[in-house]
């Protein structure tokens, strides 16, 4: 029960890392907030955790506008007196060089990654400094930090994520606020599996490209995340403040001769 007695708000836990983290959290004691846009997606989610003896609870809502993102707040509110884990992990890809990104797929990517977090964090901030005690979690990638083809957009998004991070902690420091970041390789995820499906005609050859890129050989799987992310959730890494956390399979520093 590493998060007992501990609330815990999620962007976009309706799949993927999101959902995963939200089981592992519940199960280690947290009481959670699943957010997602996508009412069916969150909903699954906390079924699935209540189902499991958690306690889990659906707030939809779109992070990239401020009205409903202090709507999302104020519900937490309404359940909770204080929140102690906020995990951004809201987020959504893009694939194409510079040029072939359209400007609404840029401004898209920009509001959901960026964006999102910014307004989520800055209206729940407040509550933790008022307490002088609070978690965040901000999803950035290994992109943040590697040149990967066809991803100039997400990379974009991702290296402003992990800036942000490091300045907020200066910033939120002194009240008691942790700020650090997760930076995943390729992990396999509902997204992946549908790009693998609709982007290349021989699905098995582009699987096993994207596997090279670890030096594990394997793509990871959202537990993997989940899992790092409960450590810096937790009281163990209270002396963790600024940090990415790599959970890449080697695919940052490692290169295989």
């Amino acid at each position: 029960m590493r998060l007992k007695d501990k609330t815990v708000f999620i962007t976009g836990a309706g799949s993927g890392i999101g959902k995963s983290t939200a089981s592992v959290f519940a199960r280690e004691g947290a009481e959670i907030v699943v957010n997602d846009i996508r009412r069916e997606d969150g909903r699954a989610t906390v079924e699935e955790i209540n189902n499991a003896g958690g306690k889990g609870y659906f707030i939809q809502g779109d992070v990239t506008d401020s009205e409903a993102v202090e709507h999302m707040k104020d519900e937490f509110f309404h359940h909770f007196e204080k929140i102690d884990v906020l995990f951004n992990n809201a987020g959504i890809s893009n694939v194409g060089a510079l040029h072939e990104v359209t400007e609404k797929d840029w401004d898209n990517i920009m509001n959901v990654n960026m964006k999102g977090v910014f307004l989520t964090s800055k209206s729940f901030i407040p509550h933790m400094m008022e307490k002088r005690n609070g978690c965040i979690i901000n999803m950035s990638s290994c992109v943040a930090e590697i040149g990967l083809s066809k991803r100039a957009a997400y990379s974009a998004t991702k290296g402003a994520v992990l800036a942000m991070t490091k300045a907020m902690q200066v910033d939120y420091a002194p009240y008691n606020i942790r700020v650090n970041a997760l930076l995943p390789g390729t992990i396999l995820t509902p997204f992946v599996e549908n790009y693998l499906k609709n982007a290349y005609e021989n699905e098995q050859e582009a699987f096993d490209k994207i596997k090279s890129r670890q030096l594990s050989g394997e793509l990871g799987k959202p537990e993997d995340v989940a899992m790092a992310a409960l450590y810096l959730a937790s009281d163990e890494s209270k002396f963790v403040m600024g940090s990415p956390m790599y959970v890449d399979g080697g695919a940052t520093f490692g290169k295989d001769a």
